[in-house]
């Protein structure tokens, strides 16, 4: 069967004049990819291509999560062309949390889980991250403490307080993720809670809830008695 190739396709029909005359937002997803990669190869067009990026990667939700190698083993994407999608994948990222970062107000435990979660959810390690809050549960600021299994021994106080003390912070929620997707608190979990609120309360700022994010789910310590 003869591919079509992108010189082949009618002006009007190509996702650069499309995007031009209808707006990004009329495109589909392989014609923004197309877009991105700019061309195809002499055989197939960039819609072609892309399509084939989204077959290998299961969908556009893949895609996030696709490395390099990955994508340069697909037929017809080279280094450049993995590239420019790598770095679309997390300027898009960035995006998004951005805007999550304009003093986002803490008013449950869902919103402090909704905050992080498109982030936190796909990760492939544990991420202990710290939300620093105002005394109007604003959010002045987000740290990652530390990457890695969670345990008393590794979890320092100081490196948890030290931040909130640097950015003047009235409370603290802690979050962190399970990579298996499972979000139930195993006794570390629990141990390393008690551990933090008992020296949050010496120093004066409280630990008000600790969320374990899975698989786009989330438990929160404090609804489940845990604290």
């Amino acid at each position: 069967m003869e591919h079509m190739l992108m010189r082949d396709i009618h002006e009007d029909g190509r996702p650069r004049e499309r995007l031009l005359k209808q707006g990004a937002q009329s495109l589909s997803h392989q014609e923004l990819i197309a877009i991105l990669l700019r061309t195809g190869t002499k055989d197939v067009s960039a819609v072609e291509l892309a399509n084939r990026i989204l077959q290998k990667v299961e969908k556009l939700h893949g895609l996030k999560e696709a490395t390099i190698e990955e994508l340069t083993a697909i037929s017809g994407v080279g280094k450049v062309k993995a590239i420019q999608l790598i770095a679309a994948i997390e300027l898009g990222r960035r995006l998004a949390l951005k805007h999550h970062e304009e003093r986002y107000t803490i008013r449950s435990p869902q919103d402090a889980a909704m905050y992080v979660m498109q982030e936190l959810s796909s990760l492939m390690q544990e991420h202990f991250v710290a939300l620093l809050l105002n005394v109007k549960n604003q959010v002045i600021d987000k740290r990652t403490i530390f990457i890695g299994s969670l345990n008393t021994s590794i979890v320092h106080p100081r490196e948890l307080f030290r931040e909130a003390i640097k950015r003047s912070a009235a409370s603290i929620i802690i979050i962190h993720n399970h990579p298996s997707g499972n979000p139930v608190p195993s006794q570390e979990d629990i141990d390393v809670t008690n551990r933090l609120c008992e020296v949050g309360v010496v120093i004066g700022i409280e630990i008000i809830d600790h969320i374990i994010i899975g698989n786009h789910e989330y438990i929160s310590l404090k609804e489940k008695g845990y604290m």
